[in-house]
């Protein structure tokens, strides 16, 4: 296999997961509009609401990890880095997923294993509330998601090295992103003429590319 296929099969199940435990944010919606109803209209709230809300919440942060690295959609300060070359920022990001990412991944998987295997051998429950419902289950995400991270992560680390080599960023797999909605949103404004479209998506285009690992500024890279 091609390290651009390995990349591509890393980046489909990272989207893959993402994309299926985004779903949560429904069942998450749902069960607070019914709990807001009990509570507020039939004046009978739910004791353990708040846990599992709580945990609704948490496997949806945690699962959704590895998608938005696979995005590159975690926050970066990148006011220099966007100004580097494509194999300079390689070889910054190459040091440091050896020297942050993968220590501090590691030890998530390796200590979140830990907690998850103790919870299920004691069968804890929450104690947040007086009728905690068990939290074996939840907590067992957490070494799940660390490993979905980290396999992401060894995507991204062979992405740095084809980078090295080519000088050009491998392209990541399309999304609909928030400048598809600018681009809909525009094309069907009567206010908008097509020229000033054009250059609004031309702008919002360069700002989207820069933000996936590519420099804002042409540079001619040896």
């Amino acid at each position: 296999m091609s390290a651009l296929s390995l990349i591509r099969v890393v980046d489909r199940v990272s989207y893959g997961s993402g994309k299926a435990f985004a779903w949560l944010i429904v069942a998450l919606t749902f069960v607070v509009s019914i709990e807001v109803f009990k509570r507020y209209i039939l004046n009978y709230p739910t004791a353990w609401i708040f846990d599992f809300n709580n945990m609704l919440y948490g496997t949806l942060f945690m699962m959704c990890g590895a998608y938005t690295l696979a995005a590159a959609g975690h926050v970066r300060a990148d006011f220099v880095y966007s100004y580097l070359t494509p194999r300079i920022q390689a070889a910054l990001d190459l040091a440091l997923y050896f020297l942050f990412f993968i220590p501090g991944i590691l030890g998530l998987i390796y200590a979140g294993a830990d907690y998850a295997a103790l919870s299920w051998r004691i069968g804890e429950h929450s104690t947040v509330t007086a009728e905690g419902p068990p939290v074996y289950h939840f907590k067992t995400v957490i070494p799940v998601a660390g490993v979905l991270v980290m396999l992401q992560g060894l995507a991204e680390i062979v992405r740095c090295l084809v980078c090295l080599r080519t000088g050009a960023w491998p392209a990541r797999l399309e999304d609909v992103e928030e400048i598809d909605v600018i681009d809909t949103q525009l094309g069907h404004s009567e206010y908008v003429d097509e020229e000033s479209r054009r250059v609004a998506m031309e702008g919002a285009h360069a700002i989207d590319e820069a933000a996936r690992h590519r420099s804002v500024v042409e540079h001619k890279d040896p």
